[in-house]
């Protein structure tokens, strides 16, 4: 994905790099025409990345419908990997075979990567063939990239090839100056000049010395001079100057103690200035790191930078993957805090679930169409509970019993029963555990398992059926475990099916065992032939949800009747009576009824 931050109106030409600037400007303007390959190169930090991406956005400007594809060479030998673990090499050559505006950044990796070396090779034949652009950049130049085969290097080097050298004095005041003009920030006339003079190897470098000159004014409250330039931009590398003499040991340890805590002090909260004004620039807030600076004990400030680095990495992984599904998410608030995560997370579900949904209950399945039994009164109560205040009682809701008993019709009823009380706005997912098995394999195999559990993170029911699918299934265990501990804590209620005990499933983790034992395990048991109703029963009032399901009843083979040896058939016979003559007219009686073959041909009479 092109980062928004590099374009070609923020880019600072000077000599070092007016020849690349004006190359990678032509090869925007009209993809394919000139300098085909382009090839840029220069060490770290002097913006070749910066140019990539110029050269992606103006291109997207001025042809809106070119197909643009920008990454780097890691990312796409991941790609090449994932299309050949899960089959679809094919599906990747299409892909890179549309492109008409490809920009790889890092190539100098190609070393030793001969499969890679081959596709790109193959890509690169496909594309210039067809006139479509090519841009790399790298950090050495073509004919130096070790271990590389001889026709890609001569690819490499058959466009055009530029370097971006080390800025000199005029381009690094021009950069600073730009920089500040960005930020809104203002520095004492003399101070931008003579930060140029610092001996930066890079921009990146350059930028690094800036940020510590705007930590230190925002701390200090008053403006630098052109002589605390040096002494702010090396004061984390220069030795501490020795402690004066003490005229005893003990005034000695005091001296030497202030000097450490003054030190100490100063040390973390410069570093610390520092992390806020890099994260600030990116556009991140950082109101953790500021509540930090204004404790007056010193702070763990590496344990707060990675905590930091951790949670601004997962937001940009975030919001790609909401971007991919939606590009509306693109610069949303919700992605530049990272106290926000969970929040980010769960928006990420959403987006997931509201593009991909997860299936729901089965329709027509009604509570209103139960009756009470013995066998399933207590399920059949904490159902009803559970529709008045999910999440909140019997979570989880554990029902085990025989097939037939009708516990797949109980949870969907239960799972149409909440979707109609909050309107229709809540995400009800029904799963089997068998199906939960296999997606959990599909998204390791197509590299999904990110999207694949937030489908499920998105969740306000949980409905899973057959959980004795899920036995001895290690790694889906692992999953599951963390899904219902992320789903428990949000208060999601979660509804299991089981065909048998908790204390059958011999393969279950018992950590999964403890939590499905910790909300409320019920059976539901087959009912009796003098149990069984019609759907015309009366249902007793505030009664009902009851169970088991009217159809599964009728399906159910009946109880046997009496046997016929114990019938007095003697006791039972009647007196004979005499018949009226009218009955015995020939006409009116059947003597002999013909068989089954007859009656269907009367009956098609």
């Amino acid at each position: 994905m092109l980062d928004g931050r590099f374009r070609f109106d923020n880019f600072v030409i000077g000599a070092a790099n007016r020849l690349a600037s004006s190359a990678a400007r032509a090869v925007a303007d009209a993809p394919g025409a000139a300098y085909n390959p382009l090839f840029i190169y220069s060490s770290s930090g002097l913006g070749k990345t910066h140019l990539l991406g110029a050269i992606g956005h103006h291109a997207r400007q001025l042809h809106p419908g070119l197909a643009i594809e920008y990454l780097t060479l890691d990312d796409f030998v991941s790609q090449l990997h994932q299309a050949i673990a899960t089959g679809q090499a094919d599906g990747f050559k299409r892909r890179y075979a549309g492109v008409g505006l490809l920009l790889l950044d890092d190539v100098q990796f190609l070393t030793g990567r001969v499969e890679t070396q081959s596709e790109v090779l193959r890509v690169f034949n496909a594309l210039q063939g067809s006139g479509r652009q090519i841009v790399m950049t790298c950090d050495r130049p073509p004919t130096e990239i070790s271990d590389v085969d001889e026709r890609l290097i001569s690819r490499l080097a058959g466009g055009l090839i530029v370097d971006v050298g080390v800025p000199d004095y005029e381009t690094r005041v021009a950069i600073l100056r730009s920089k500040c003009g960005d930020r809104g920030v203002r520095f004492a006339a003399g101070v931008l000049e003579e930060l140029a003079r610092t001996p930066a190897t890079n921009v990146r470098e350059l930028q690094g010395s800036l940020n510590r000159l705007v930590a230190h004014q925002s701390l200090l409250e008053v403006p630098l001079g052109v002589a605390d330039v040096w002494h702010v931009v090396g004061a984390l590398h220069t030795p501490a100057p020795p402690a004066p003499p003490a005229s005893d040991e003990f005034e000695a340890f005091l001296s030497d103690l202030a000097t450490s805590v003054a030190e100490s002090v100063e040390t973390w909260r410069v570093r610390l200035g520092e992390r806020i004004v890099l994260w600030s620039a990116e556009g991140f807030r950082t109101d953790r790191l500021s509540r930090a600076l204004e404790r007056h004990e010193p702070q763990d400030v590496e344990a707060l930078e990675a905590a930091m680095a951790a949670d601004v990495e997962r937001l940009r992984w975030l919001e790609s993957e909401a971007v991919r599904l939606d590009p509306r998410c693109a610069g949303l608030e919700l992605f530049r805090d990272p106290e926000r995560v969970a929040d980010a997370e769960d928006f990420l579900a959403k987006t997931v679930a509201r593009t991909d949904p997860l299936p729901g209950p089965r329709p027509g399945l009604r509570l209103n169409d139960l009756v009470r039994t013995p066998d399933n009164r207590v399920v059949i109560q904490a159902a009803s509970a559970i529709v008045e205040a999910p999440g909140s009682r019997y979570n989880p809701l554990f029902v085990h019993g025989p097939a037939g008993a009708g516990i797949s019709h109980l949870a969907h009823a239960v799972g149409n029963a909440l979707r109609t009380r909050d309107g229709g706005t809540w995400c009800i997912a029904c799963v089997d555990a068998g199906d939960y098995v296999e997606q959990l394999i599909d998204a390791l195999q197509q590299g999904a398992i990110e999207r694949w559990r937030a489908r499920y993170r998105a969740a306000d029911v949980l409905i899973v059926e057959n959980v004795q699918a899920l036995d001895g299934k290690e790694r889906t265990q692992d999953e599951f475990f963390h899904l219902f501990n992320e789903l428990q804590q949000a208060g999601r209620q979660m509804i299991l099916t089981c065909d048998r005990p908790l204390a059958q499933l011999t393969g279950l983790q018992s950590r999964l065992r403890s939590r499905f034992e910790g909300g409320l395990v019920a059976e539901m048991g087959p009912e009796q032939a003098d149990e069984r109703f019609g759907r015309d029963t009366p249902v007793p009032v505030g009664d009902e949800a009851a169970a088991p399901t009217i159809d599964v009843l009728l399906d159910r083979t009946p109880t046997p009747p009496v046997g016929l040896e114990a019938v007095d058939f003697d006791a039972l016979a009647r007196e004979p009576h005499a018949v009226d003559s009218f009955f015995l007219d020939a006409e009116k009686v059947v003597l002999d009824w013909p068989g089954i073959d007859g009656r269907v041909v009367e009956e098609l009479r």
